[in-house]
């Protein structure tokens, strides 16, 4: 029996085995050449008829019809008892027969109440549960591709690992279960495939806090929805390590002496930070809980960095900031909603009928509306997500360009956006102040200074990133090559191999 580290993700995720020497990094994406990376975004989707709606809303079809059924009724004796000829009661008589036959015959009334409710239905109205249940799946680039293709035929979860720790209803909660269970046994079946041998083990990285506003309870439900998926999956053990941590178990590999090291891992959807001591001796330990010094962590990943690129480049070009006949401004929560692709039900809100209804009025009485046209492009073909991804693909040109120009001609003809650098800091000036100041934490809460620097993830390698914390808040602290994207998955399955 193997067992793997696996690196789930905000925007990516990875799994990598060790033998004890050498790591193996599994292929997840069969569309995505040489790549060990995968989307985790999840595409759910019907390639034909929606699934018939749940027993209790078709009843309540049911219902509605006999109800309308009983008012024909009551119409038809009435038109007996008014009718002055005996043929004309015949009529009505055999009009009442025929009603109450089809009041009593339910089958037919169910068939007619599927076909109604699933004739106005759309994939938007159908509960996460049963999508879960019910729909195909589809992973990275293939998921992602079809939602670009076809976005109406399913829906798209950018981020699962986001909404772990937010307040769910217990049929939210099982359907992540379900969900996340379908990509860990994805991942599984790679790996099994590949090593050619059983996978029965597994530790998964974990961020300090999970995305919401509970907790320690956000945190205990997160590790519960992925332990039980965990287990659905095919895993008979699992067990997670915060991801800071398994960076740090990567690089103790390459140190000569005790060294306390600060790691600051940036991810997709969280910064995570740790203080540790690190030595050669303590490599082989399972139990590492008594070198950490100090750890911090927080919602400030990348993903938050795109939306913001998005407002501040993007939004302004699609109506943000226009003003209305009279002398307000279109209201702004129309954006921060379009960029909301890890907030389900904002999201829904997004694209429902109504409030593209409420954006159309908002264009009727807009001063040069021209620019708020293409907003409602985006709601009305749920273009959301790709949206942000351009946004995430902006800011990574960016990393190695001075400026850009992004084609958003999916939104409309030849309709180009111009970001350059300056732009770029710009829009990450109030994330870099939290990142900073999360640092600060951490290094008070340690009772030794650190030697070493680590900085991973991928926003790693953006040099605003590196300028900001490198050249100011942790200058004179030696800083620890590593591979940015892989660090934390292969410290994870160093762990691993010890289990």
């Amino acid at each position: 029996m193997a067992a793997i580290g696996i690196d789930y993700g905000t925007s990516n995720s990875e799994v990598v085995y060790f033998d004890g020497n050498q790591h193996q990094h599994i292929q997840l994406d069969p569309q995505i050449e040489n790549s060990n990376k995968i989307r985790s975004s999840i595409f759910i989707y019907y390639e034909d008829e929606l699934p018939v709606p749940p027993a209790a809303i078709v009843e309540a079809k049911v219902s509605q019809l006999q109800r309308a059924i009983t008012r024909q009724i009551e119409k038809a004796k009435q038109g007996y008892y008014d009718a002055q000829d005996p043929r004309e009661q015949q009529i009505y008589s055999e009009q009442v027969d025929d009603l109450r036959g089809q009041f009593h015959n339910r089958p037919a009334l169910q068939r007619r109440a599927i076909q109604l409710l699933l004739k106005n239905m759309t994939v938007q109205e159908l509960s996460l549960q049963q999508l879960v249940e019910t729909g195909k799946f589809a992973f990275g680039e293939d998921g992602f591709r079809r939602f670009l293709k076809t976005p109406d035929k399913g829906r798209l979860i950018y981020s699962p690992k986001n909404f772990l720790g937010a307040n769910l209803e217990e049929s939210q909660k099982q359907a992540f279960v379900g969900m996340i269970a379908r990509q860990l046994e994805y991942f599984k079946q790679c790996a099994e495939q590949q090593l050619q041998q059983p996978v029965d083990t597994a530790v998964i990285g974990r961020p300090v806090r999970f995305h919401g506003t509970r907790f320690e309870t956000g945190n205990a439900q997160a590790i519960d929805i992925m332990t039980q998926a965990a287990n659905l999956a095919g895993f008979g053990q699992v067990s997670f390590l915060e991801e800071p941590i398994a960076a740090a178990y990567e690089i103790e590999r390459s140190l000569q002496k005790l060294t306390t090291a600060l790691v600051v891992d940036i991810g997709g959807g969280t910064t995570d930070i740790c203080c540790i001591d690190l030595a050669p001796e303590r490599y082989a330990r399972i139990d590492r809980q008594q070198d950490v010094l100090a750890v911090t962590g927080k919602r400030l990943g990348g993903m938050e960095c795109d939306k913001s690129l998005v407002l501040k480049t993007l939004a302004p070009q699609m109506g943000l900031g226009l003003q209305m006949h009279n002398g307000l401004p279109v209201p702004p929560t129309y954006f921060s909603d379009m960029c909301a692709v890890d907030d389900i039900p904002k999201l829904t809100r997004f694209f429902s009928d109504d409030y593209g209804l409420e954006i159309a009025q908002t264009l009727s009485i807009t001063k040069n509306p021209e620019l708020l046209k293409r907003l409602l492009v985006v709601q009305e073909e749920k273009l959301s997500a790709r949206v942000v991804n351009s946004a995430r693909m902006a800011k990574e040109l960016l990393s190695s360009k001075d400026a850009i120009t992004l084609p958003l001609h999916y939104i409309e003809p030849d309709f180009d956006v111009h970001i350059d650098n300056t732009m770029l800091k710009l829009s990450m000036q109030s994330w870099l102040s939290k990142v900073k100041s999360l640092i600060k934490d951490c290094l008070a809460q340690s009772s030794k200074a650190p030697e070493v620097v680590m900085i991973t993830g991928g926003m790693s390698l953006s040099p605003v990133v590196r300028e900001a914390l490198c050249e100011e808040l942790l200058a004179g602290l030696p800083l620890l090559e590593n591979d940015a994207f892989n660090s934390v998955c292969e410290g994870l399955a160093i762990q691993a191999a010890k289990l």
